[in-house]
């Protein structure tokens, strides 16, 4: 379908993956990374890419209608896949601002310079956690109600309305993917796993919030990649898929898991405050993947936790670069106080 791809967040985790899985494994689709380059966004995760012919980075932020016409006008951008969002929740309670403008205005700013050039193809990527939380039983459909509980997953829902609206007002050519938890190689170790893999390795605490009981769906970044590249090429317009990993798990039982592949003691877990309206449970079928793309996981749990965890053991020297200066200054912002 497409030649020329503005990937909009490609220096970000997901994005980071998708640029790597598309050169790899599609080759001859062009690939434009499009990335403000912000605390989340890591060009050095990259650069095997950068001789790639069919790789290029404009370095522009979403929320400038300039920075996004000079990227599509320059390499003659078809289709726009959009992973750029502020995605951490306990970042979105501290400072709801960035998450409104940049989750929201952002998509609005790509909404229309899609419809200004005449993209061909418009993928928007969001998150279970516009559906708000599960009881103990059930599990989220696409049909399951709207109902966010946090400032991000409100800014998300509210992107997603806006991709849903410009397709149906507009009659551009838009789908979404709704995705559970990633996880995997370059995550930025705010996220769970990172943090747990690096405080791990430093005999540090790993903070677990409230009881830890908490349940999340566990999808590894290949398969989410795979995924998405699948309702990008296939999906019809207007369609929106939930994408899960199938692989229910605790926080609590997700970490001692980490320790023992690890071999350090559970006495490294400590319990601290819970996050504010903190979701209980996501769940997610994913069955409209399978029956209308052909579309499943390609590991089990333990396979890609194997694998992410070998990973980030075998690249520490990345870990120590992200990890540096600013880092440690949220970190004790966000847990020395919990």
């Amino acid at each position: 379908m497409s030649k020329t791809i503005l990937v909009a967040g490609g220096a970000g985790f997901i994005g980071v993956n998708f640029i790597k899985f598309m050169l790899r494994e599609n080759p001859g689709v062009k690939i434009v990374n499009f990335d403000a380059l912000t605390y989340a966004g890591n060009l050095a995760s990259l650069a095997d890419c950068e001789n790639n012919p069919d790789y290029e980075f404009f370095h522009g932020d979403i929320r400038n209608d300039k920075d996004v016409a000079s990227a599509i006008k320059k390499y003659n951008v078809d289709s726009i896949i959009n992973f750029a969002a502020e995605s951490h929740v306990d970042r979105s309670i501290d400072g709801p601002h960035v998450f409104l403008d940049t989750n929201i205005l952002g998509t609005y700013t790509l909404l229309q310079a899609a419809r200004d050039f005449g993209i061909q193809r418009f993928l928007q990527v969001s998150t279970d956690e516009v559906y708000g939380s599960l009881g103990k039983e059930g599990m989220f459909t696409e049909s399951t109600s709207i109902k966010p509980n946090s400032p991000y997953s409100a800014s998300k829902a509210s992107a997603d309305h806006l991709v849903r609206s410009w397709h149906k007002t507009y009659d551009l050519n838009a789908v979404i993917t709704r995705c559970s938890n990633n996880y995997g190689a370059y995550q930025f170790p705010e996220k769970m796993i990172p943090l747990c893999i690096n405080n791990a390795r430093h005999n540090n605490k790993i903070p677990v919030y409230g009881d830890g009981m908490q349940v999340r769906d566990w999808l590894y970044v290949y398969d989410h990649c795979t995924a998405i590249w699948a309702v990008f090429d296939r999906a019809a317009p207007g369609e929106v898929f939930n994408i899960g990993g199938n692989n229910e798990k605790t926080n609590l039982t997700l970490v001692n898991s980490i320790l023992a592949m690890l071999g350090k003691s559970k006495g490294l877990i400590q319990f601290v405050k819970d996050r504010p309206g903190h979701d209980r449970r996501y769940a997610i079928d994913s069955s409209k993947m399978k029956e209308k793309l052909g579309w499943e996981p390609s590991v089990t749990f333990e396979q890609g936790i194997e694998k992410t965890i070998k990973w980030y053991m075998d690249n520490q020297a990345w870990l120590d670069q992200v990890t540096s200066g600013d880092y440690q200054n949220y970190y004790k912002q966000m847990y020395h106080q919990r």
